[in-house]
């Protein structure tokens, strides 16, 4: 198996979910992954940003739908 080398570009920070007992964050930014446009993420990064874990990527059209779907759960539940 080869070692393939990510290359990652940090475009927007924009909020962290949640924060486990050993730093690790999961995420939601806007990243370019291996020079491609940009995207939504939600995924793990370790404290330094040197490692992550397996994520999501969206167009934002994808984060749009997955908004409104949430917004409508939401407010079933209310």
């Amino acid at each position: 198996m080869t070692e393939k080398n990510i290359t990652f570009r940090m475009e927007k920070p924009i909020a962290v979910l949640s924060r486990n007992e050993r730093g690790y964050t999961k995420e939601i930014n806007i990243v370019s992954w291996n020079g491609a446009d940009p995207k939504y993420d939600i995924r793990s990064w370790h404290p330094d940003r040197q490692k992550c874990g397996k994520g999501i990527t969206l167009t934002r059209e994808e984060a749009t739908a997955l908004m409104y779907a949430l917004k409508e759960v939401f407010e079933d539940d209310e």
